[in-house]
């Protein structure tokens, strides 16, 4: 998914469509918390202006992360939506509000982009459907304990006013 200045020019009257599937096993090493990540399909089309050419892509792919709770792995299959737009003449100016690309040696590599809202995408906590798994359910001064379980405890502080309604 990398391209010169010519080549997209020339794809500029015949058009762009991209339907590829992508390798971004890298993330793993740059994101600790993405145990696995399958390779990820990438469609969209290119539209081009004057100065620029815009990308409008959907990324879509699944990984693997750990159980916020339990440390389980979690399969998270995710869609993003997401336009590159890409400055083709160093000249050309554009609203400020927009997020325009610069080129890098004359050329549009779209491959950070998509690693970029991949991260972006992946959310801070997933939880597992399974109760238990690696992680330790108690330490120094704490202990895991069900909603039901935190329902029926009793503050020790307050133990005493429970026999008030005994009487």
């Amino acid at each position: 998914m990398k391209w010169s200045v010519q080549q997209l020019l020339s794809l500029k009257h015949k058009g762009l469509h991209i339907d590829e599937s992508v390798d971004v096993s890298e993330l793993q090493e740059r994101d600790r918390e993405i145990r696995h990540i399958s390779p990820v399909h990438v469609t969209g089309d290119a539209s081009f202006t004057r100065n620029s050419v815009r990308f409008k892509l959907r990324i879509s792919g699944e990984m693997t992360l750990p159980c916020s709770r339990t440390l389980n792995d979690v399969e998270y299959p995710f869609s993003i939506e997401a336009n590159e737009i890409f400055k083709l003449d160093e000249w050309a100016t554009f609203e400020e509000e927009d997020d325009v690309h610069e080129l890098d040696d004359n050329t549009v590599d779209l491959m950070p982009y998509v690693k970029e809202r991949i991260l972006l995408e992946k959310p801070m906590q997933v939880f597992s459907e399974a109760e238990e798994g690696p992680a330790p359910v108690q330490g120094k001064d704490w202990e895991l304990v069900s909603e039901e379980e935190q329902e029926k405890k009793v503050d020790p502080r307050l133990k005493e006013l429970e026999k008030f309604f005994d009487k």
